[in-house]
């Protein structure tokens, strides 16, 4: 909280401290001449997030920085999760003797930022809302909603909402990654015990997520009579969402929003479920492990920036629809086939920039004269790609080019009123071209032809007056005037006015004179003011274009993403995959997307087939069909051998198939898949109290939980978190309740170093056994990362331990310890007989420690101690010690 006023404080902190009030989780830059300052505890704050120097005035804190470094400070404010507002002078502080008016002109948050220097180019900025159930007292009258969810992107105008459950709601925070979330007071637990992802938030008060004033707010925004057009009608908590953020847009001065110009409703049905999990570890967006690269890395080689964002979206959230898939790849296969038109195309996309967001600044009034050219260039780039696609035998690209809109006449009215190079901004430098309004004409031709006008002016009196020595001159006090030497005084003309005597010449002013000065010391103020109107004027006639210009940017967001999937297609040798409604998975030598990039020079993937379906099996010799897929792949094999990677390439090549591009594999049959679920790698939440083993519990239960007939699931390692016989346990009871699931049999890869889970192939028909194998050579592993079919009965950790550096002393007694389990377990004969870890012995005796040499429950040790312990040692002769030894050796069988 902002300290109280003093009243020893100054005027100015006093000010300041009003506002403070009015904003009190916000840092407040305070415009003092050419500095941004703050005081007291904002003070310390941007001393702390930017390194500044932190002073003091009458025993308060103070920081600041220059005006002109506002774009390089505010950034970092922002992305630290801090609500930033400038507090601007309102007026000339020479024209006042009092202290200057000040007002807050905008309040910059996470998730309302408009600045190129805060926002990111190829990722969306969303602000996020949600109202819960039990706060509103409200539900979706069809299906009882928990949540609704509003996600606004100020910079692009695009708003959407959704409802649903918890869980539902916080996949999709997760994928749309917010940086900002607003909720009602005192929801603040609900919402951290609910939501797995959390940005920055703040809480409002519930009167912002009223729902009637969010439908008045709605229609007044879209001049609507009702939201039935957007089909969100009956989705009364994300309409309450959706108000909430109008109102929020309100409160910080984001007013302008003419650019929002329609609402959608985020349909659940149309793409695959894909959780944080399964997104995490299949790293689609980020990676695990720093210097890595994700599938987006791969794939995304689009162009333009809103392509690249809907890139983004398209990995996050893959289609399920066969029909809508395929009219993906088949615009893919058409550039794959016609490279001219996709170099044409690709040619074309590089000049149109950011048009999304352009528009998005000219409905906010902050878009600069270079924004204004570059979106006249995007708009001429426009005609040309219309016309290749208006050309391609290939009826979605025709039907893509009738939806572009050139907006011709407002690109041919830029061209005409903005000069080619703009400066940064208007003010700095000529924006409008010569031509456009004959008065600014007239202004520059004196302004910056002042000294041109000034010797023709002479030129022309000395000629009308027949005085050959008149001048035309100008000095700081008398302004303008024409001299006249006392020689020439009889022929001055009566409407001169004498302005000044010298003692050989006289100084007149005429009204022509006097009108010239007049405007010559306005010239520079009056240029700025009509350059400023006829550039808003310009910007008040692009604002009528701004919806068809986004659907234009939509479009070539579309297209740049299509045709970044031919490249990469090209690049990587992919083909085309066959999708349809069945419930197979066919992968004839699939390669993983990211990992052969990776390979060095001349090491090439090695490639496998997997071949899944949920369609019951035929019944071979021992259980499995011998030539029908498996619903369950059980996967075997040593460390090191590529379970993983095969797991994960199966997963990537069936989400590839699903966003519409082609994979890497000979062939690929993708029956559609509406949720890929994954189980992999050892993490924990100790701060929640979840060990490892508790959290792959839960994600392993929440996949149980959400299984269709249509889910891939891929568990890795699953029970490793707990002792052996427990895990073994826990992994054969989800491997056989998959199997034996009564609502239909998704599609599961089980990687796994149970070997004992290769008996289930057995008992359970479509459960087969597959091993990723190696060879050994002269005591050394080859990973041959080959899929084989069958069962395998080692791991080779021993061998991956000293892959790894471990000690050589640690490897050795390692596999003296390994040996002598092998031959305790070769007598065991059922899982109950334990780990035989009693028969181990030490390696060196610690100090004080007493070696066992017999042990009596061996009938051969036994007799031998007997016959030692009858022994005469005193009386007996070398030659009968000798014969005794040899009895004890055949005792023992040496």
């Amino acid at each position: 909280m902002a300290k109280a006023a003093d009243p020893k404080d100054t005027p100015m902190l006093k000010q300041y401290l009003e506002f403070k009030a009015k904003y009190p989780d916000a840092v407040i830059l305070y415009r003092v001449g050419d500095f941004y300052e703050t005081f007291c505890e904002d003070a310390q704050t941007t001393h702390d997030i930017l390194g500044i120097t932190l002073t003091a005035r009458a025993g308060n804190p103070l920081a600041g920085f220059p005006y002109h470094a506002l774009d390089t400070y505010l950034p970092k404010l922002v992305r630290a999760g801090k609500r930033v507002a400038i507090c601007e002078q309102l007026e000339d502080p020479k024209l006042t003797k009092k202290l200057v008016k000040r007002g807050v002109t905008e309040l910059i948050t996470p998730g309302l930022s408009m600045g190129d220097n805060v926002l990111n180019a190829r990722e969306n900025n969303f602000l996020a809302s949600v109202t819960f159930a039990a706060a509103s007292g409200k539900a979706s009258q069809k299906n009882a909603a928990q949540v609704g969810l509003a996600l606004l992107d100020i910079s692009t105008g695009e708003f959407m909402v959704a409802e649903g459950s918890y869980d539902y709601i916080d996949k999709l925070i997760g994928n749309y990654a917010p940086k900002e979330i607003l909720f009602v007071k005192g929801m603040k637990p609900t919402y951290q015990e609910h939501f797995t992802t959390q940005p920055y938030s703040y809480e409002l008060d519930d009167y912002y997520f009223g729902y009637d004033n969010a439908v008045r707010g709605l229609l007044d925004l879209f001049h609507t009579q009702n939201l039935k057009g957007f089909g969100i009608e009956e989705m009364t908590l994300a309409i309450s969402s959706a108000g909430a953020i109008l109102r929020y847009l309100d409160a910080t001065q984001h007013t302008n929003i003419r650019h929002i110009t329609t609402i959608r409703r985020i349909d659940n049905e149309a793409y695959m479920r894909l959780d944080k999990f399964t997104v995490r570890s299949l790293e689609l967006i980020y990676t695990m492990n720093e210097g890595g690269r994700s599938l987006l890395d791969v794939l995304d080689d689009t162009t333009t920036p809103m392509g690249s964002r809907l890139m983004h979206r398209w990995v996050l959230f893959p289609l399920k629809h066969v029909e809508a898939i395929r009219e993906r790849l088949n615009v893919v296969e058409y550039f794959f086939r016609d490279p001219d038109l996709a170099n044409t195309i690709g040619e074309e996309l590089k000049y149109l920039g950011d048009m999304e967001r352009i528009v998005g600044k000219i409905a906010v009034g902050r878009v600069s004269p270079r924004e204004i050219v570059q979106l006249r260039v995007a708009l001429t780039s426009l005609r040309e790609i219309k016309l290749a696609c208006e050309q391609a035998d290939l009826p979605q690209l025709k039907t893509l080019s009738d939806q572009i809109n050139t907006c011709e006449r407002i690109a041919e009215r830029i061209g005409r009123e903005i000069v080619p190079e703009p400066p940064a901004a208007v003010g700095k430098g000529s924006v409008i071209r010569d031509g456009v309004d004959s008065e600014l004409d007239e202004l520059r031709h004196m302004a910056y032809s002042g000294k041109d006008y000034l010797i023709s002016l002479q030129q022309r009196l000395s000629e009308e007056c027949d005085i050959p020595s008149l001048k035309v001159a100008y000095n700081n006090v008398f302004g303008y005037y024409i001299e006249v030497r006392n020689t020439h005084r009889d022929k001055v003309p009566e409407g001169w006015v004498r302005k000044q005597t010298l003692v050989g010449a006289e100084r007149y002013i005429t009204q022509e004179l006097k009108e010239y000065e007049e405007k010559i010391l306005t010239a520079e103020e009056r240029i700025l003011a009509l350059e400023s109107k006829i550039y808003q004027d310009l910007l008040n006639a692009l604002e009528e274009y701004i919806p068809i210009i986004q659907i234009d940017a939509q479009l070539m967001a579309r297209l740049d993403c299509l045709l970044a999937f031919s490249r990469v297609a090209a690049r990587n040798r992919y083909v085309r995959p066959d999708v349809d409604d069945s419930l197979v998975i066919d992968i004839r030598q699939g390669r993983h997307p990211v990992i052969e990039q990776q390979l060095a020079a001349g090491e090439s993937y090695v490639p496998n087939d997997v071949c899944l379906s949920s369609d019951e099996q035929e019944s071979g010799s021992n259980g499995a069909s011998a030539d029908k897929p498996a619903q369950i792949m059980m996967i075997t094999g040593p460390n090191m051998a590529g379970k993983s990677a095969l797991l994960r390439q199966t997963a990537l090549i069936t989400l590839m198939a699903h966003i519409g591009c082609f994979v890497p594999a000979e062939s690929a049959h993708i029956g559609i898949v509406d949720k890929i679920f994954t189980r992999v790698g050892a993490s924990d939440n100790i701060s929640l109290g979840e060990s490892t083993f508790m959290v792959e519990m839960t994600e392993a239960s929440n996949i149980l939980n959400n299984l269709s007939p249509r889910s891939l699931v891929l568990f890795d390692e699953l029970g490793r978190g707990t002792s052996t016989y427990d895990g073994i346990s826990i992994a054969w009871s989800i491997v056989e309740y998959v199997h034996e699931r009564a609502e239909g049999h998704p599609k599961m890869l089980f990687a796994t170093h149970y070997h004992e889970l290769n008996e289930m192939e057995k008992s359970f028909p479509r459960i087969k056994n597959f091993n990723v194998s190696v060879r050994e050579e002269g005591g050394k592993v080859l990973f041959l990362r080959k899929l084989k079919r069958g069962g395998s009965e080692h791991s080779f950790g021993i061998h991956v331990a000293k892959l790894a550096g471990m000690n050589p002393e640690v490897v050795k007694r390692a596999d003296e310890v390994l040996k002598s389990l092998e031959a305790a377990s070769a007598s065991a004969s059922t899982l109950t007989d334990g780990v035989p870890v009693d028969k181990i012995k030490p390696s060196h005796a610690p100090e004080g420690y007493q070696f066992q040499i017999f042990q009596l429950d061996d009938p051969v040790l036994s007799q031998v101690r007997d016959e030692i312990k009858g022994l005469d040692l005193n009386n007996m002769t070398p030659m009968e010690a000798l014969n005794k030894l040899a009895e004890i050796k055949r005792i023992c069988g040496i």
